[in-house]
């Protein structure tokens, strides 16, 4: 069988695929009309961050299965894998520590204004550390976490041994289940306003696009730092902006944004109370080790022993009747 990388991973992915006897390549240029040759005859595909639609996926004549290394899927045609009954799979264990570790960062820069006192020693101001910004603990914040999957449930877990008072929202989670994890139910807006920390975990579609904008930057506590380490579009960036220059919240930290890469005049890199990553939250090096390992297993076993299947991890399961 045939298998096609496309973007870099780490070796071990490549061990398990080769030592599974399957041809395997790399794809390194992501233009459409390249992708359209390179996948016509591919079994299977181990797949980054470049786009697969319906142009592309309708070429892939033997394709059966699509591993993302990552957890979102927005840029694969979901409707035509589960029209063309295509598995679609996720590394769902791999990088809720990485990124919840990540979220803790930020948070702790952030509070602590780490930048400015950086910047200070730097230039020789020891001595002037009077004229440094008030800086926070987390120690018995109110944590707002939208979104209670892998990933929320990590953050919250690390919140809680800072003791802070964690608060969940996700509408399809129950409370019971929220509260065995010593977390609090709780409705967003109500959320929002008594949060000290936000940091977001939902996946980007219809109903979470603009999840946070306006009407929200206009309830949250000025003293709130605003967390996004799910997709770009989860906040309104011009509605940040806008709160950010109006001193709506203290700070803000992002790892996704509207357009990747963002564009070269970007307003939001004029603040110094925001923190800017480029989509690499989940990159450390254990977790893309552990990324490349748990997709080429999915496409391992999804081709030759369904029994081994991690099923948690295919997202169209119920489509495909598995």
């Amino acid at each position: 069988m045939k298998i096609s990388i496309i973007g870099e991973i780490h070796p071990s992915g490549w061990e398990i695929l080769k030592k599974s006897k399957f041809e395997v390549f790399e794809i390194k240029n992501f233009e459409v009309n390249n992708l359209k040759k390179e996948l016509n005859d591919v079994d299977g595909i181990l797949l980054r961050t470049s786009k697969l639609e319906e142009d592309v996926l309708s070429k892939c004549k033997k394709l059966k299965i699509i591993a993302r290394h990552g957890v979102g899927y927005d840029n694969v045609d979901f409707d035509y894998l589960n029209k063309n009954k295509i598995a679609l799979s996720i590394t769902g264990t791999s990088n809720a520590v990485t990124v919840a570790e990540y979220v803790l960062t930020s948070f702790l820069s952030l509070a602590r204004k780490i930048n400015f006192a950086d910047k200070l020693v730097k230039e020789g101001k020891f001595k002037e550390k009077k004229t440094l910004p008030d800086f926070f603990e987390l120690f018995e914040k109110k944590v707002l976490i939208c979104g209670f999957g892998r990933i929320g449930k990590a953050v919250a877990k690390r919140c809680l041994g800072f003791e802070s008072k964690v608060y969940v929202y996700d509408p399809f989670v129950e409370d019971e289940e929220i509260q065995k994890t010593n977390c609090i139910p709780i409705e967003k807006n109500e959320g929002l306003k008594i949060a000290d920390y936000i940091t977001l975990h939902v996946p980007l579609n219809k109903n979470t696009k603009n999840f946070i904008s306006t009407n929200e930057f206009n309830i949250i506590k000025k003293t709130a730092i605003v967390v996004n380490a799910s997709r770009g579009g989860i906040i309104n960036e011009e509605a940040l902006i806008n709160a950010l220059e109006s001193n709506q919240i203290q700070a803000a930290a992002l790892d996704v944004f509207e357009q990747e890469p963002p564009p070269g005049d970007h307003p939001i890199y004029k603040f110094n109370n925001v923190l800017l990553s480029p989509h690499n939250s989940a990159l450390s090096l254990e977790c893309r080790k552990r990324m490349s390992i748990e997709a080429a297993s999915s496409i391992v076993n999804y081709l030759t022993d369904k029994e081994k299947l991690n099923l948690n991890n295919i997202v169209n399961k119920n489509n495909l009747g598995i």
